[in-house]
């Protein structure tokens, strides 16, 4: 399986990169004591380095512009590259906004785990318990799937995200960027399509799966999804910059504007402004990377979850359509495993139209690490170029 297929199977918007021939912002470093005097550890500036040159090497590979972030305990290293705009020529902010897409899936696991570890749903409940028939027809019964095979994506639920006009075309895009969606309609969508496979028996990723877990969260507490998460993640963390826009179709300042290449030399098209509710529980938050790997480190220590459902979250299996990217990638409830050279990290990818993510955090919980890219590009040999790069970069970050 190639790389690019595999990528688009997997997170289906995802792609890579604008062409731009601008030179690289200088990156801004932000330590635990912001204004201090002191020089930087050995450690540290090792960590800049590292950063400031793969986040380079990708925007030299065609990305418009570029945000990464490590966070190593409490100290803190950032750096960007490229442009925020391709018109202006504006520099990429240090802690800008993006959509976060499939990342949110790590946040909905969360939400679903702690009712699981409160004992108000099971991860071996059938979906018609707990939403009658809406998982039906077409050879589709939610007798037979279960909580735990949709955050896992052992469902064998179809995923409706290509059936989407807006990502078609620039044209299509354009005319339906405004579109509002409910996570209802979109499972419907779904329903019209046969199962993959029978679930328990295969892996294949889905929003779908993601969509009904957000249903599941409304169903089981009496609030929409968005709200579970800010009640039990993004307030206890503080991570005051985060949220889920709803149908606001456009992003807080500062931010990087996403671009978008819809054909083979088509040209880039600014993504920014559309309506996230295109997928909502499956990848509608918002975030900047200081809060996202503070997400992050709280997952890998395990701060959010009870023993039992910390393990739970990191039971994993194969990730089939994920191998092209790296042998062994495996993935657990809303969680991946991949495998590195000092081990392996836990991660998740994300793509929204124009904008892609990748976060990461050690076994400890003590390093995390997010690199956000501000285009997508259509043409494959570029596409490869930068994921295999930002692959290699997310080893070097985790690794040290």
């Amino acid at each position: 399986m190639s790389v690019v297929f595999a990528v688009r199977k997997a997170v289906r918007w995802r792609g890579v990169v604008a062409a731009a021939t601008v030179a690289a912002v200088l990156s801004t470093i932000v330590g635990p004591a912001a204004g201090s005097a002191a020089p930087p550890t050995p450690d540290h500036r090792s960590t800049v380095t590292v950063l400031q040159e793969g986040l380079d090497d990708l925007h030299d590979l065609g990305v418009s512009g570029t945000q990464g972030l490590v966070r190593d305990g409490g100290q803190v290293t950032a750096a960007r590259s490229g442009v925020a705009d391709l018109d202006t020529g504006a520099p990429v902010p240090t802690d800008g906004y993006f959509r976060i897409g499939s990342t949110t899936k790590t946040f909905v696991s969360v939400v679903l785990l702690q009712l699981v570890g409160e004992g108000r749903l099971r991860l071996d409940d059938p979906i018609e318990r707990w939403l009658p028939g809406v998982v039906t027809g077409n050879g589709n019964d939610g007798r037979n799937v279960s909580v735990r095979q949709l955050l896992q994506h052992t469902s064998g639920l179809y995923d409706p995200t290509g059936d989407l006009a807006a990502l078609q075309s620039a044209d299509e895009f354009l005319a339906h960027r405004f579109d509002h969606y409910t996570e209802a309609q979109q499972v419907a969508t779904a329903m019209r399509h046969s199962p993959l496979f029978v679930a328990g028996t295969g892996w294949s990723y889905s929003n779908t799966n993601y969509l009904l877990a957000g249903m599941l969260i409304e169903r089981v507490t009496g609030h929409l999804w968005h709200t579970e998460v800010r009640s039990r993640i993004l307030l206890p963390l503080r991570l005051t910059h985060t949220f889920y826009p709803g149908d606001l179709p456009t992003l807080p300042r500062p931010h990087a504007n996403g671009y978008r290449q819809f054909a083979p030399d088509g040209p880039m098209v600014d993504t920014t402004v559309f309506n996230p509710t295109v997928t909502a529980s499956a990848g509608g938050l918002v975030s900047t990377p200081t809060d996202l790997t503070r997400f992050w480190q709280a997952v890998g220590r395990g701060e959010l979850l009870r023993p039992t459902q910390l393990a739970e979250l990191r039971q994993t299996v194969l990730a089939d359509g994920f191998q092209g990217i790296r042998p062994g990638i495996r993935y657990g409830l809303g969680i991946m495993w991949i495998p590195n050279r000092c081990g392996g990290s836990w991660a998740h990818v994300g793509s929204m139209p124009g904008m892609s993510t990748l976060a990461a955090v050690s076994p400890d919980g003590r390093r995390s690490t997010v690199l956000y890219l501000a285009t997508e590009l259509a043409d494959p040999g570029p596409a490869v170029a930068v994921i295999q790069r930002q692959m290699t970069l997310l080893d070097d970050l985790i690794c040290g």
